[in-house]
């Protein structure tokens, strides 16, 4: 029996099988990492501007991936007026659906408010998160005047609401 051949088999076997390994690995860790993932560069650049021009204007704030049958994103988009659009496209970039996003699940948009009411109630609710960064700010329902949802500087998000005059009502961590 040739000793030289038979391990230059084993090396080549063995790194076969690691490499198939790593392989499969890779692509778990790449498939997991990714399914929760915003939407990141040119892609969400594509995807936020076809959002925007099917909502008539404004900003896109949120780009997902969708995991509903028949959509491939989501995409919040805050119109000049402040009310907020969800709209979801296809793997095509053609509308889905389009809603007016509202609290209490009606048709209604939420009342809108002034930039000095914006302004006002993200400085009272960053006080209250020391560190943090302002994601959403709307006129508030079931008591509270507003409320400012805050990512704190230890990237927990914070619901705060305030009452009329911005002081802090509650701040609860958001699950």
């Amino acid at each position: 029996m040739n000793t030289a051949k038979l391990r230059s088999k084993r090396v080549i076997v063995t790194t076969v099988a690691a490499a198939a390994l790593l392989g499969v690995g890779g692509t778990v860790w790449a498939t997991a990492a990714s399914a929760d993932a915003d939407v990141q560069g040119g892609d969400r650049d594509r995807v936020a501007a076809a959002a925007v021009q099917a909502a008539g204007g404004g900003t896109a704030t949120d780009v997902e991936t969708s995991d509903d049958a028949g959509q491939a994103y989501e995409v919040e988009v805050r119109k000049a007026d402040g009310t907020e659009v969800d709209v979801a496209l296809d793997k095509n970039l053609a509308v889905v659906t389009q809603k007016a996003d509202t609290e209490d699940g009606t048709d209604t948009p939420d009342r809108v408010l002034s930039d000095t009411e914006r302004t006002s109630a993200e400085k009272a609710a960053l006080g209250a998160v020391s560190g943090g960064t302002v994601l959403q700010v709307e006129a508030g329902d079931d008591g509270a005047a507003y409320e400012v949802e805050v990512r704190g500087a230890d990237n927990v998000e914070y619901d705060v609401e305030l009452d009329s005059a911005f002081k802090v009502l509650t701040k609860n961590a958001d699950n």
